[in-house]
């Protein structure tokens, strides 16, 4: 009974390691939502609906409870957190800002929607992260694009499609669909690279106070963000945008256009947010002399090499090959030596190539960095030794001319002797 025990204790170790390595791949882990009040699961039950749809655990919960914990023992609960609260003053139990970036730092996945009632600490949020918000009950105002429903204040603005970040990967593919804004405007720190305009202002929209005549001379950047990505050490984390762009109704009012991108541009930057998109890896990685199968302990000089390696991208959960056209390959010692795109072959990318006649330690270096795809990069380090003495060429064709002259010398020096030895015993007999 014992030998039972053990093993049935076995197989549920076993299925539970499983099942953890499935949720790793999946990346459909325990999602944490915070709410200003609990209408707004219902004003955007479309969205919840599609995260549920796609397998994600969701735990709907208001941003002041008392109970609120992020992490546990140096471990995250949860493993995406969405933030649909933008007017609270205070986040309840033991999450605050530190424990949000901290959760960032860890790897975990952020999203973060704004309004005009903005408070302090997504604000604070937002300055960690290179974002700067515009005051408290501002809003992004255009005269000259505002849908037709607008009551007046010129603050529900149609942007166009041509504005949002050309990336497929982070907002879909390309569409005519107009998308509707009503929120606060926000900047974005031009020094930190970290943070992407995923959709921009025209350059007739400006924020004020919607209510307030205007007293003073307003600046209009053409910069100013409606959409933007906060921090991450992969360029995947989180992202900001108004809280009233991920709301539709199943009926949607008479508007100028029968249909919004809306939608898809949310569904589309969720999924690159929480990993489902622009996730790639490196798969297997292999080198060796062409003609051979395995590397040696060392190359030689000016050795003809192939390399190969395998990239696959997150898709549908599922790890498939990678399709890019732009993938490079260096041969880095100190400076590269060689740099050269590697070919789609299958399943995998290679290329051969002569190394240079430098002897020293090397690396194969993949370093590819695009916008919307995780950060990919692989280094196999190699030797590289120079000619054995038994290996060098015994006549070089630049040398034939040296050849050529210490060869004349020993057939001249042969002649003079033949005839030096003639003269003389012609000398004798005479």
């Amino acid at each position: 009974s014992c030998v039972h025990e053990a093993a049935r204790d076995w197989l549920a170790l076993f299925v539970l390691s499983v099942a953890l390595m499935l949720q790793a791949v999946l990346g459909d882990g325990k999602t944490l939502v915070l709410l200003d009040n609990p209408n707004i699961r219902d004003t955007h039950s479309i969205f919840f609906r599609s995260l549920a749809d796609r397998g994600f655990d969701l735990t709907f919960k208001t941003a002041d409870d008392p109970g609120l914990s992020l992490i546990k023992y140096g471990q995250f609960l949860y493993d995406h957190l969405i933030i649909f609260s933008p007017s609270v003053e205070d986040f309840g139990g033991n999450i605050n800002v530190e424990t949000i970036t901290a959760f960032i730092d860890g790897g975990g996945n952020v999203l973060v929607a704004a309004s005009s009632d903005i408070g302090d600490p997504l604000r604070e949020l937002g300055s960690e992260c290179g974002i700067e918000f515009d005051e408290e009950k501002t809003a992004v105002i255009d005269h000259h694009n505002y849908d037709v429903s607008d009551p007046g204040e010129h603050t529900l603005i149609v942007a166009d499609p041509e504005n949002l970040l050309k990336s497929p990967t982070i907002v879909g593919k390309p569409t005519d669909k107009p998308v509707l804004f009503k929120g606060v405007g926000m900047v974005a720190d031009p020094d930190n690279s970290l943070v992407l305009d995923i959709l921009t202002g025209s350059s007739t929209s400006y924020s004020y106070f919607p209510d307030r005549p205007i007293t003073q001379v307003i600046i209009s950047k053409l910069s100013m963000s409606f959409f933007c990505q906060i921090i991450s050490h992969s360029l995947q984390s989180s992202f900001c945008f108004s809280v009233s762009s991920c709301s539709w109704k199943e009926h949607p009012p008479d508007r100028r256009y029968e249909q919004t991108g809306n939608q898809e541009l949310a569904e589309a930057l969720s999924r690159w947010v929480f990993k489902e998109a622009g996730v790639l890896r490196v798969g297997a990685v292999t080198h060796h002399p062409v003609g051979e199968s395995t590397p040696p302990a060392a190359y030689t000089i000016t050795d003809l090499v192939e390399y190969s390696i395998v990239i696959e991208m997150l898709s549908g959960g599922k790890w498939v090959p990678f399709d890019g056209d732009d993938i490079q390959l260096e041969f880095v010692r100190i400076d590269p030596f060689v740099r050269t795109y590697l070919k789609k072959n299958g399943g995998k990318y290679s290329v051969q190539f002569k190394l240079p006649d430098v002897y020293g330690v090397f690396q194969f270096k993949v370093d590819y960095n695009r916008l919307g795809y995780t950060h990919l990069y692989s280094s196999t380090q190699v030797s590289v030794r120079p000619l054995q003495h038994t290996q060098y060429e015994r006549f070089i064709p630049s040398a034939f001319p040296y050849y050529a002259s210490a060869f004349s010398m020993m057939g001249g020096l042969f002649v003079f002797s033949v005839v030096f030895l003639h003269m003389r015993e012609k000398e004798k007999s005479d």
